[in-house]
Formats: C-alpha cells, sequence, structure tokens
C-alpha cells in the first residue's frame, strides 16, 4: 500500500510538475497574447492617428481641387481676356507697322520733294541770274539806243542845217 501511494505521490508529482509546466507554458501563451493585444492595440492607435491626419489631409487636397478648380476657371476667363487682348495687340501692331510704312512712305516722297524743291531753287536762282543780266544788256543797250538816238537826231539837225 505504502507503494502504491508512493506511485500515486510519483504519479500526482509527475502532474502537478506535468500541470505546472503546462501552466507555465499557458502563462507564457498568455503573456504573449497580451504583448500581441498591446501591439495590435498600439497599431491601432497609429493607424487612427495615421487614418485622421489622410482625413485632414483629403479635406485640404479637396479645398485645394476647388480652390485650383476656381483658379482654372478664372484662368480660363483670364485666358479668354488673354487672347482678346492680344488679338486687339496683334491689330495695334499691324496699324503701327502700315502707320510705319505710310510714314516712311511719306518721308521718303518729302525727300524727293525737297530734292526738286532744290533743283528748282538752283533752276530759279540761275534764270534769275540770267534775267539780272539780260535787264543789264538792255539797260546797256536801252543806254546805247538812247545816245545812237541822240547822235541820229542831232545828224539830223546837222544835215537840215546843212
Amino acid at each position: 500500500m505504502a507503494d502504491r501511494i508512493r506511485e500515486k505521490m510519483n504519479q500526482l508529482r509527475l502532474e502537478a510538475d506535468e500541470s505546472s509546466a503546462k501552466v507555465e507554458e499557458l502563462q507564457a501563451k498568455v503573456k504573449a497574447l497580451e504583448q500581441e493585444n498591446l501591439a495590435k492595440e498600439q497599431e491601432i492607435t497609429s493607424l487612427s492617428h495615421k487614418n485622421g491626419l489622410l482625413e485632414a489631409d483629403n479635406e485640404k487636397m479637396d479645398t485645394t481641387i476647388k480652390d485650383l478648380k476656381k483658379a482654372a476657371d478664372e484662368g480660363l476667363q483670364h485666358g479668354t481676356h488673354n487672347e482678346t487682348l492680344q488679338r486687339r495687340l496683334q491689330l495695334l501692331e499691324e496699324e503701327a507697322e502700315e502707320a510705319d510704312k505710310t510714314l516712311r512712305e511719306t518721308n521718303e516722297k518729302l525727300r524727293q520733294t525737297d530734292v526738286k524743291a532744290g533743283h528748282f531753287e538752283r533752276k530759279v536762282q540761275a534764270l534769275e541770274n540770267e534775267r539780272d543780266q539780260w535787264e543789264s544788256k538792255y539797260e546797256e543797250m536801252a543806254k546805247k539806243y538812247q545816245g545812237l538816238q541822240k547822235e541820229f537826231e542831232d545828224l539830223q539837225n546837222e544835215m537840215a542845217n546843212i
């Protein structure tokens, strides 16, 4: 009986050791699961925080998109206005080129007219000089004529006296 009790005690000790080992193993598993659970909770907190940040970024991006769409619409309106101004500028440049061309042509005609005027002034001067020479000759001839006329009258008077 004592052998049986010893055997039973040995068996109970074995069971106790096994149970103790099992308890330690289970405690280790519980501890590992608790750590894993804590890590998961921290990950959930981190992901929740990231999610909040992403939602805030998403709202900022939505606002930015709205602003950009508004700016694009305004840019389109400015683009249309800019195109109108570009066309006006092009028309004004064409008018300026035409006016410049007309000015160059007018300046060329003025230069040619100045050249002709200078030519005609020289011609008038030459003709005035020639006229002055003819007037001088006329005056000389008139004096000679008067002198000859007087001589002729004197000669006539002398012949009449003879």
